[in-house]
């Protein structure tokens, strides 16, 4: 079985104890696909050249970057140069044969560019233009399976490659979580994510209200009530996931000693197949579609 593992971005995120617990699933002959975001790390580069970040409301009230030209080449420079290249790097000292891999290598994560998003103004809706985002359609399975059978650790970060409608392709944006995601649905993994909460909580502010568990769509449905802000992605991320082919998911902290091992023994909250309903209404099909289009990248 193999196991893919997404680590967080976000500043409060420390990824040696995720690192160390790599390696020692490698050392056991488990299969592991590293992850990763950095919204954080963007942010700040993009600051420290001067530059603003820019987020937008969708109409569905989803909160995502809007990334222009400018923001996507800093985009490239920080995710697949320097936090792949230190993950990676990482990785090798602790004896794992680690590769980093982007979206665009080999059509590893593919789907059709998004240039125009729509945003919510002013309480308006408006369509900003000159986007460089997508939402991955296909992910290059093969291309995974054949790193892992020759005894390699991939090591995988967005940008993804963007289908342009006159042709040819473009690296663009796409949120980390939902490429974990798809990856983890192609390669009928379990999906870990790894934040700074120990899992989904009742009360966003109390973790003694953490969800264990949830198996129905009845369960599922009071998770996704209890999410709010950043997890509102996650657990997009986590039914997509579902959708596509994992075999579980499990929302957890990366601040542990052994945060993989401990999620996958039941720590965090784990999602199981038998959350998702049955069939969806014609309505609630095209609202979750308008959603996805809408949704700008991390």
């Amino acid at each position: 079985m193999t196991t893919v593992v997404k680590i967080g971005g976000a500043r409060a995120v420390n990824p040696e104890g995720a690192l160390a617990d790599v390696a020692n699933l490698v050392a056991e002959g488990e299969d592991v696909v590293l992850t990763h975001g950095g919204s954080t790390a963007v942010d700040e580069t993009l600051e420290d050249l001067g530059q603003e970040p820019t987020y937008v409301e969708t109409p569905g009230g989803v909160v995502g970057r809007f990334t222009d030209e400018d923001t996507m080449d800093v985009f490239k420079m920080v995710m697949p140069g320097k936090l792949n290249t230190d993950l990676v790097e990482s990785l090798q000292n602790l004896e794992v044969d680690a590769v980093g891999l982007s979206g665009t290598d080999g059509k590893l994560l593919e789907g059709k560019r998004k240039s125009a998003v729509r945003v919510k103004e002013d309480g308006k809706k408006k369509i900003k233009r000159g986007d460089h985002s997508g939402k991955i359609e296909s992910v290059n399975a093969d291309l995974l399976e054949t790193v892992l059978e020759g005894g390699y650790t991939p090591v995988v970060s967005v940008p993804m490659l963007g289908k342009e409608k006159g042709g040819g392709y473009t690296a663009v944006n796409a949120d980390a979580d939902r490429a974990a995601a798809a990856i983890a649905g192609a390669l009928e993994a379990d999906l870990v994510v790894l934040t700074d909460v120990s899992g989904i909580y009742e009360d966003p502010d109390d973790e003694s209200t953490k969800i264990d568990s949830a198996a129905t769509p009845e369960e599922f449905e009071a998770v996704e009530n209890a999410a709010e802000g950043f997890m509102t992605k996650k657990v997009m991320a986590a039914e997509e996931a579902l959708e596509g082919g994992a075999t579980s998911v499990i929302v957890a902290t990366a601040n542990a000693d052994e945060p993989i091992s401990g999620a996958l023994a039941g720590e965090g909250t784990t999602l199981e197949p038998g959350v998702l309903a049955d069939e969806k209404g014609e309505g609630e099909e095209e609202e979750e579609e308008e959603e996805e289009g809408e949704e700008v990248a991390q």
